[in-house]
């Protein structure tokens, strides 16, 4: 199959599936009352990433045990992460105030609950805390990414340890998690990566062209609680760098076969 052909192919399914799920939503919330709860919509993303990634032919395995509730924390590679972690649990995410704007994306993303932080804002920030703090407390799965920005993929920023804020005053648990991706007929930093200055359709249309795209989400096997959250900040992504050293010693193994 050619990259034209596959580029078709994908945009025509992807365009069909958004349209599916718009619809579906707006089936579930005439029925609501009086309107779809913060799980509701989790599940709804859930069912429906992994739908987009199935119709599009991209792998997702999962390392390990996602947690039943709490802070989840990861690296950030691309808006795919979204569709990863959505297709693996059904959870609530904290986003960049950009993706808001995004077109199409944008809505789904509002559709399925997700707490917008606009980062140069404090007071900003602060609102988005109390988001997060309200998904936690009904028990709810919260991903976040807390290096406040996406990369190529080579490496774990430091993170910022504002959003860890709600963690610690409900004293629920936090799990590292770290995602990952291969590519066929491509290089994942420049191909499935979407950061520096890249721009969304562009990168999107590249994306959907290419063959071969199986993603990895890898869930620590240990959850803990925190008091404070700079330490929370600091041995979270001491965690989630072990994973993405484990991840990028098992791929080297893995071609070497």
């Amino acid at each position: 199959m050619s990259s034209a052909w596959q580029l078709l192919r994908n945009s025509t399914v992807m365009t069909r599936t958004v349209a599916q799920a718009m619809a579906e939503f707006r089936r579930r919330s005439r029925r609501s009352n009086p309107q779809l709860s913060d799980s509701d919509r989790a599940l709804w993303m859930h069912e429906w990433c992994g739908t987009a990634l199935r119709r599009i032919n991209i792998s997702l395995q999962v390392v390990g045990t996602p947690p039943a509730s709490g802070l989840i924390v990861s690296n950030h590679l691309s808006y795919l992460d979204i569709f990863a972690f959505g297709t693996a649990m059904p959870c609530v995410f904290v986003s960049k105030a950009e993706v808001r704007d995004w077109p199409v994306f944008g809505k789904l993303t509002t559709m399925a609950g997700t707490v917008y932080v606009d980062r140069r804002r404090r007071s900003d920030t602060r609102n988005a805390n109390e988001g997060i703090k309200r998904a936690l407390e009904q028990g709810l799965r919260v991903v976040i990414f807390p290096e406040g920005t996406s990369t190529d993929g080579s490496k774990v920023l430091p993170f910022y340890p504002s959003l860890f804020e709600p963690a610690v005053e409900t004293s629920v648990p936090v799990t590292a998690a770290h995602v990952s991706y291969t590519l066929r007929d491509g290089i994942v930093g420049q191909d499935v990566a979407y950061w520096g200055e890249m721009t969304f359709f562009p990168h999107l249309l590249k994306l959907l062209a290419k063959r071969g795209l199986s993603a990895t989400v890898t869930f620590s096997e240990v959850s803990r609680t925190f008091t404070g959250r700079k330490v929370a900040a600091v041995e979270m992504r001491e965690e989630v760098l072990r994973l993405h050293n484990y991840s990028s010693s098992s791929a080297t193994a893995a071609e070497l076969r």
